[in-house]
């Protein structure tokens, strides 16, 4: 079973735009639990032109008055990230080694140079009964030492497979087919989820092929698409997609 978790950085940039509350974060993340996704993801950054480390604990306090909801938060594992974040008890953490003036995530850890890092922080994350999950690149050579890292889940980071897509699907979804089997034989612990540039048209090809899949986070197109489709029509649009996989 897949869930569709909705990242909301974009709106939370949109807000910003303009140092207002409009839109406000909150509402627009009532509406998306509304209209049908399981997960809310957001990527607070150091200079906040996203979510605001503010913005989490409100966050937090909206998601727990519905069932079932995901409260995923994406980050680089800095002191101040994790002060931000170990104390209000999320679903999951996923941990990215963005630095600070990357304008988006751009690759995965490398588990072998980052093994000592991750080791510590992902057991001080997992002592506080919160899921971990690793952002990674589709290449198992990257993958050394995970099970010395022993995170929860890893999240496949999907920029090449979307960029490829359409010039030939098979290829570009070879490398995710070869980690995730991978991991499935190696670390039958560690589950998968799946982000960045996922689409209405690249979708159901990734989740078709690699059915195992528990989570997608969708930001960015799923921002875009509600510019022409409105925010319920889309959500709509890519919980028909994911669903249709769960049968």
């Amino acid at each position: 079973m897949t869930l569709l978790s909705v990242n909301v950085n974009k709106f939370a940039l949109l807000r910003n735009a303009r140092d207002e509350d409009r839109p406000n974060l909150m509402e627009v993340c009532k509406k998306c639990i509304q209209f049908g996704v399981d997960g809310i993801t957001v990527h607070p950054r150091p200079d906040e032109r996203h979510t605001k480390y503010s913005d989490l604990s409100d966050l937090k306090k909206l998601i727990s008055h519905f069932n079932n909801i995901e409260y995923n938060i994406e980050g680089y594992p800095s002191d101040e990230f994790l002060n931000h974040t170990i104390d209000l008890s999320p679903d999951q953490i996923t941990l990215v080694p963005d630095p600070p003036e990357a304008l988006t995530s751009s690759f995965g850890w490398d588990c072998e140079v980052n093994k000592n890092l991750l080791k510590k922080i992902v057991k001080k994350i997992q002592s506080n009964n919160i899921r971990v999950s690793l952002f990674v690149n589709p290449s198992i050579h990257s993958l050394q030492y995970l099970n010395e890292i022993n995170p929860d889940r890893v999240e496949l980071y999907t920029y090449d497979y979307a960029k490829n897509f359409k010039k030939d699907k098979s290829k570009s979804i070879q490398p995710y087919k070869e980690v995730a089997n991978f991991i499935n034989s190696n670390f039958p612990k560690i589950f998968l989820n799946a982000g960045h540039d996922l689409n209405l048209e690249n979708l159901k090809y990734i989740l078709d092929e690699i059915p195992n899949i528990k989570e997608v986070s969708i930001g960015h197109a799923l921002v875009c698409d509600s510019l022409t489709y409105g925010l319920e029509n889309t959500i709509k649009k890519y919980s028909s997609i994911v669903k249709l996989k769960k049968l």
